[in-house]
């Protein structure tokens, strides 16, 4: 995910470029979406994790998506957004859980688990450490930016104070 304000994240860019005076916000691609963390939160879901973890199995919080074109919103309001195009690697979404791992994704009240594949069975992964039951995700479900169902909107990123 995209953790608010950290190195690399478009929020300071957005920010410099709206304190200097730009015309326009440049964003690659009105269509792109990443999720969203604030540090605090990724830290409490790692320790979280670390209570409820069994050995080898992978973590994925459920966290808000946002849309960049709704964060150069909250940011630089009513500012012109220029599309220049995605660069080499870019996605148009983050995929936390790929469709081709479905068989080994375990969904929970808050999280995901992606079970280690050469675990053989000797784990029961349904059931975590401190006893919250997991359940078995559709064939062929992912779990990317773009089809979460939780978005913040323009006003939630600007409470957010990104």
């Amino acid at each position: 995910g995209n953790v608010v304000g950290s190195r690399g994240s478009v929020v300071p860019f957005f920010r410099r470029l709206a304190a200097e005076g730009a015309k326009e916000l440049p964003i690659t691609d009105p269509r792109m979406t990443r999720f969203w963390l604030r540090l605090e939160d990724g830290v409490d879901f790692v320790l979280k994790s670390f209570a409820r973890m069994q050995g080898g199995e992978i973590f994925i919080p459920k966290i808000p998506s946002m849309r960049i074109t709704d964060l150069a919103e909250a940011i630089a309001p009513g500012m012109p957004t220029k599309v220049i195009g995605i660069r080499p690697g870019e996605k148009l979404h983050e995929v936390m859980c790929p469709s081709d791992l479905y068989y080994d994704t375990l969904e929970f009240d808050d999280h995901f688990v992606i079970m280690p594949s050469t675990q053989g069975g000797a784990v029961d992964y349904a059931k975590n450490a401190i006893g919250e039951i997991g359940r078995s995700v559709p064939d062929g479900f992912d779990y990317n930016s773009g089809n979460n169902p939780h978005f913040l909107t323009v006003d939630e990123l600007r409470e957010m104070n990104p």
